[in-house]
């Protein structure tokens, strides 16, 4: 039996969860071309800005940007185009229905190569306001200085 390889991820949306309280999470591929893909192996890709659309049935990945690949000077691609995202139809509706009915936001959390192909983990949730964003900083200044406090405590 061949040892399975793990994952090696690209580049992580760390604002996602700052920004939103996620809810529900979705596996994804991406339709890309190839100079896009060398690109993302040389981790020249940003997530920050990116977010989720449903049209006319489909769900795209818009406003993430992808480097130009220096090779691929004769055909380069656009680097903030939109990129089809490769969902289960009912996965799909599912997001389409959350994002219209709650008001939620689907937002790439990770990119990562799964046995050769790029996946995207979308997360789809609220928009955190601006104390429960102060209650999370406060919470992870708390912890910080517990763990600290232990570490002294154990030299």
């Amino acid at each position: 039996m061949a040892k399975r390889k793990t994952d090696t991820l690209i580049v992580k949306n760390r604002r996602a969860t700052f920004d939103y309280e996620i809810e529900e999470r979705y596996e994804a591929g991406i339709s890309l071309v190839g100079s896009e893909v060398k690109s993302m192996r040389a981790g020249k890709v940003d997530v920050t800005d990116a977010y989720v659309a449903v049209e006319q049935g489909q769900a795209w990945l818009k406003q993430m940007y992808v480097a130009p690949f220096e090779q691929a000077s004769a055909f380069p691609h656009e680097q903030r185009r939109s990129r089809r995202l490769l969902l289960h139809g009912r996965e799909i509706h599912e997001i389409d229905e959350r994002l219209s009915r709650d008001g939620a936001t689907a937002v790439p959390m990770r990119l990562y190569f799964k046995e050769g192909r790029v996946k995207v983990e979308i997360g789809v949730g609220r928009g955190k306001k601006k104390f429960d964003k102060r209650a999370d900083i406060a919470k992870k200044d708390a912890d910080r200085e517990a763990r600290a406090a232990m570490r002294e405590g154990r030299r």
